[in-house]
């Protein structure tokens, strides 16, 4: 049980692609090898920073630079539009459509050191392993396709259809059974109907069957738009995961928080450039070093796009 326990906790931060997004390895669904150390790799960086650090809070910077920060602090929680059950990150029109994505891990980083990688006791043999398992996924693309979507409200992402992409693409093979919305109070059906939205609506909330025994659950905690000028947007979302094993298994659930950040380029109507960054963060309920680490980032992966409009 005890192998099982901290071999769980970090295959989760790969899987949001939103990215989600991140390496075959912290993918697996079997259980025997869920394990920490490969979803810490998949979610962010095993390369220790040379460089002193530069600490900027949330509040203080742009989301675009969050992109080349040094240190990051999760972003507060963000309840604007709690009230109207409509909530969602919207990006800019030029984005609608479905996009053939290639998707590369460019770098890896992490800013508090090896140890905060390292499983539950920070083991730094679990950390190293981890950080070998990291540098093999180096400068490989990954094909897959994203798809946004026009809604009443704005351009938002479907994350049915990403959710999947990521998750079957990173893994190199199928993995999900089934991904499908589920409602809370800042993004739920009911209230995208009662404002004159449809079923087909993307909502925050998502919920995926493995095919391998396992389930996760991925809330909006927070997010952010930023237009910079008429080609370029940039976003971010604070989410986090609960990820559960499906069979007779008694082992706990396992929460994980991290941040995708992104940077998108219109090139032309058919192309965009676009960067992303999925910074992880410890939690509280899985992680021994999580005062430690003050609410910051433990690890960043960050990862180069070319998109290519197919629709």
């Amino acid at each position: 049980m005890s192998r099982l326990k901290g071999t769980t906790r970090k295959l989760l931060v790969s899987f949001f692609l939103s990215a989600v997004i991140t390496s075959s390895n912290a993918l697996s669904l079997h259980a025997a090898k869920l394990n920490r150390r490969n979803a810490l790799a998949a979610g962010g960086s095993l390369l220790v920073s040379g460089a002193m650090p530069h600490s900027v809070s949330a509040k203080q910077q742009s989301i675009a630079s969050r992109l080349d920060a040094d240190i990051l602090t999760m972003p507060p929680s963000s309840r604007a539009n709690e009230l109207n059950g409509i909530d969602n990150t919207y990006y800019p029109q030029w984005l609608a459509g479905t996009w053939d994505v290639t998707q590369t891990l460019k770098n890896t980083n992490t800013p508090l050191g090896l140890k905060f990688i390292g499983g539950p006791n920070g083991s730094l043999k679990i950390a190293q392993e981890s950080f070998e398992e990291q540098q093999k996924q180096l400068n490989i693309p990954v094909h897959l396709q994203l798809r946004f979507v026009n809604t009443k409200f704005g351009v938002a992402e479907d994350r049915l259809f990403n959710t999947r992409q990521r998750l079957d693409n990173f893994a190199g093979r199928s993995v999900v059974s089934s991904v499908e919305y589920a409602n809370v109070g800042g993004s739920n059906r009911s209230s995208v109907l009662a404002l004159g939205g449809s079923e087909n609506d993307p909502l925050q909330t998502t919920f995926v069957r493995y095919k391998g025994p396992a389930a996760q659950k991925t809330f909006l905690l927070s997010h952010g738009e930023e237009k910079i000028d008429s080609t370029s947007f940039a976003a971010y979302e604070s989410l986090r995961s609960i990820f559960a094993l499906t069979n007779q298994n008694t082992a706990p659930p396992v929460t994980t928080d991290s941040e995708n950040i992104w940077y998108f380029e219109l090139v032309n109507e058919d192309t965009i450039k676009a960067r992303l960054r999925i910074a992880s963060y410890l939690n509280a309920q899985s992680d021994s070093l999580y005062f430690e680490a003050k609410n910051k980032a433990v690890a960043f992966a960050d990862y180069v796009l070319t998109m290519k409009k197919c629709i």
